[in-house]
């Protein structure tokens, strides 16, 4: 079996490296392919992630790329995790934003849109090239943000074979199994949304219902990503919340935080990916490979307790490492991995991914790309039906899912005036003013990838 990764030479291969390579034996791959357009950052990145690859398993084949046809050719699955424009381009879309006073998220935020307008393009010439000339039964994986966007312009652009995946929900998971000393497989969760906008209105572990004990367990807000929330929030809505919803919750504090801020999210990654880039391309993979790794170790390390930290002032303080030989719950990868080995095996499964929302939420489209928990079968991805959603959290999916159709007819179309009604729909800009500024902006912007607008 033939796996292929577009975007092989972003920071995260060496993690997408070792999820793979740990269960290509159990889930019969022998051709792993990754991809870039950036001869440097495939050498550097690819580079560490096929030693990883051949340290796990020398059976593997690890292939390095960077033509786009010869990495999908006869693919059976492949994973989509491209960032069009560089970390420059978001520091763009991020300030473009806040110049405006509107948060400047790069998948959350207004400035989820400017991507969009570079990832959809180039995520749909992918595609073509995946339909022309990979397996037939080919299935895609998305990564790409804003996956939320993204998943939906690819789907309404004729792409079924399209699934959006993200880590958040099943991170959260794993960190809530780890509390309780369990494995990531002996816990589960009911959850329905969009990406990055997701509610859990059921966790079980071993089959016990414990979202209403981790409510109220003060370690929860410790050790996992609760601690974006007080308690009296999660108790107010009787749920707990992917962790983006901060950005709606407490909108104001994000934005004030971010503006008082010496850098934004954006600038702190394209600094710190710079000078590791920097000094990585000065060293020898091949035969200096654990300096290597005790440098990505150092400039990851920084990235990782950054998270969140400019918009909510909390700072992760833990020790990050790298552990090759570690058992791996495998991020995104992970997810990815999970719905390949249901479906290659023949059996069912359940697993949180974003999928048409087939009338599994009520108030949706039957074409609206949802982030929910799913059956997995050879037939495909069954959304769990949600028939009775919190109302609360109802409105401001059904607004935020209208923000992200607009923005798929807008960008497939370009067409400006869908541009601003999807900004001004944004409860982040809630503004048509705002929302014409913005949308010229982010036209002008990215000119060079997208042209015609009308």
């Amino acid at each position: 079996m033939k796996l292929a990764v577009i975007g092989g030479g972003g920071v995260r291969s060496m993690f997408l490296a070792k999820s793979i390579a740990q269960q290509s034996a159990q889930l019969h791959i022998d051709h792993l392919v990754f991809m870039d357009t950036d001869p440097e950052k495939l050498r550097i990145y690819g580079g560490m992630a096929a030693h990883v690859s051949r340290l796990l398993n020398p059976d593997l084949r690890f292939q390095l790329t960077g033509d786009a046809k010869e990495a999908v050719m006869d693919a059976d699955y492949v994973i989509t995790t491209i960032r069009v424009g560089g970390d420059h381009m978001r520091v763009r879309d991020e300030r473009i934003a806040l110049a405006h006073g509107v948060l400047g998220q790069e998948t959350t935020g207004a400035a989820g849109f400017s991507f969009a307008m570079r990832s959809v393009p180039a995520l749909a010439a992918y595609c073509e090239l995946i339909k022309k000339y990979a397996k037939p039964s080919v299935k895609v994986f998305n990564f790409t943000n804003p996956a939320g966007v993204v998943s939906q312009a690819l789907r309404d652009l004729g792409y079924p074979f399209t699934y959006g995946i993200c880590d958040a929900p099943s991170g959260m998971l794993h960190q809530f199994a780890a509390l309780y000393g369990a494995s990531a497989d002996e816990i589960q969760g009911e959850c329905y949304g969009l990406n990055h906008l997701s509610y859990f209105h059921s966790i079980k572990l071993r089959g016990k219902e414990i979202l209403p004990e981790l409510i109220e367990m003060p370690q929860a807000y410790e050790k996992t990503d609760m601690r974006f929330f007080s308690p009296n929030l999660l108790r107010h809505y009787g749920c707990v919340l992917n962790e983006y919803l901060y950005y709606f919750y407490y909108r104001e504090k994000a934005v004030a935080n971010i503006l008082s801020s010496s850098q934004t999210r954006g600038e702190t990654i394209e600094e710190i990916n710079r000078q590791m880039t920097k000094e990585l391309s000065q060293m020898d993979i091949e035969h200096d490979f654990d300096a290597c790794l005790r440098c990505y170790e150092k400039w990851y390390g920084m990235r990782e307790n950054a998270y969140m930290a400019n918009e909510t002032g909390i700072r992760r303080t833990s020790a990050w490492k790298f552990d090759i030989f570690s058992p791996d719950s495998g991020g995104y990868a992970g997810v990815a991995l999970n719905f390949i080995r249901i479906i290659e095996s023949g059996s069912r499964g359940s697993m949180i991914l974003c999928v048409p929302n087939q009338g599994a939420i009520p108030g949706l489209e039957a074409s609206d790309i949802v982030e929910i928990t799913c059956d997995i079968t050879p037939d495909g991805a069954i959304p769990h039906s949600i028939p009775h959603p919190d109302p609360r959290a109802l409105e401001l999916i059904r607004r935020v899912k209208i923000y992200e159709r607009l923005a798929s007819q807008a960008i497939r179309t370009h067409d400006r005036k869908a541009a601003i009604d999807c900004l001004a729909l944004h409860p982040l800009v809630n503004s048509y003013s705002l929302a014409v500024s913005l949308a010229d902006a982010y036209i002008r912007l990215n000119a060079s990838y997208s042209d015609g607008w009308e």
